[in-house]
């Protein structure tokens, strides 16, 4: 996966969507995404030929950052696009958050775990947390195995809410 990171106003989109299916067609790369595209943005790129061809839309995503809900990730879903969250565990701060350490204590699993779990909640957001260990990945990996309650769901709405339209 090739991204286009951090764009620029400058941004040739029909040049860059080119070089991506021309390293892709080549076998240089299996897919290309964008990263930290607006709405705006993603209409552009889908309007330059083959742009519908982006895999994803890697953006900050977690639950203290919940402002692509309103229009970004319906946006991707409705195109069934994933959306790539970075800092899912929104800098590590919220490993430590006491509401995430209680649901995790009633699953037998770390706060962390419960926070990504959260965040690929829908199936169509991918998150990508940093792990400096082994046991650290593992950790995380349990967020695949973990099915968080309505009740969870309201509970983590209330202690992080998301913002207002």
């Amino acid at each position: 996966l090739y991204l286009l990171h951090w764009p620029v106003e400058v941004t040739d989109l029909p040049g860059v969507v080119a070089a991506f299916e021309s390293l892709r067609a080549i076998g240089k790369i299996r897919a290309w995404g964008v990263s930290n595209f607006k709405v705006s943005l993603m209409e552009d790129l889908f309007r330059v030929a083959l742009g519908d061809r982006c895999a994803t839309n890697q953006v900050l995503y977690n639950l203290d950052s919940r402002g692509i809900e309103y229009d970004l990730l319906p946006w991707c879903e409705q195109r069934g696009m994933p959306v790539m969250a970075y800092t899912p565990l929104g800098g590590n701060g919220l490993a430590t958050d006491p509401t995430l350490a209680r649901i995790g204590a009633a699953h037998g699993c770390s706060a962390a775990a419960i926070a990504l779990a959260w965040a690929i909640r829908s199936g169509n957001v991918i998150a990508i947390p940093e792990s400096g260990s082994s046991a650290h990945a593992k950790e995380n990996a349990v967020a695949l195995s973990l099915m968080l309650t309505p009740q969870e769901l309201q509970t983590l709405d209330a202690a992080h809410p998301p913002p207002h339209r």
